[in-house]
C-alpha cells in the first residue's frame, strides 16, 4: 500500500466515487479503499481524494497529487515530503480512527 519514493511516499488506494459520505472504508489488496461522495465526472472524485487523503494525513493540499489512475478507480497517489516511516505511522493513526 505504501512506497518509498525519491520525493516522498505513493500511496496506492482504490476509489469508490458517488458514496454517501467520504470515507476510509479499510484496506483490501494491497490497496487502501476510499470511499468518496463526490462523482467520477470531471476530476471531481480526484480533486476529493487528494483533499481528503490531505486531511487524513495531516498534510497540506499541496503535498497531495494524483501520480497514477487518473481515469481508473485504483490510483497512486504521491505524499511529497512525508517518508516512510512518518506515513505509516499516520496511514495507521488514520485507519484506527476510522
Amino acid at each position: 500500500m505504501l512506497t518509498g519514493a525519491p520525493d516522498g511516499t505513493l500511496l496506492r488506494v482504490r476509489v469508490t466515487p458517488g458514496a454517501r459520505k467520504s470515507e476510509i472504508a479499510g484496506e483490501a489488496g494491497g490497496r487502501l479503499r476510499v470511499r468518496l461522495q463526490a462523482p467520477p465526472v470531471e476530476g471531481k472524485a480526484n480533486r476529493e481524494l487528494t483533499k481528503f487523503i490531505a486531511k487524513n494525513l495531516g498534510l497540506k493540499k499541496n503535498r497531495v497529487s494524483l501520480a497514477g489512475g487518473e481515469k481508473s478507480r485504483e490510483k497512486t497517489l504521491l505524499l511529497e515530503g512525508l517518508d516512510l516511516p512518518e506515513a505509516r505511522k499516520r496511514l495507521k493513526s488514520a485507519l484506527d480512527e476510522e
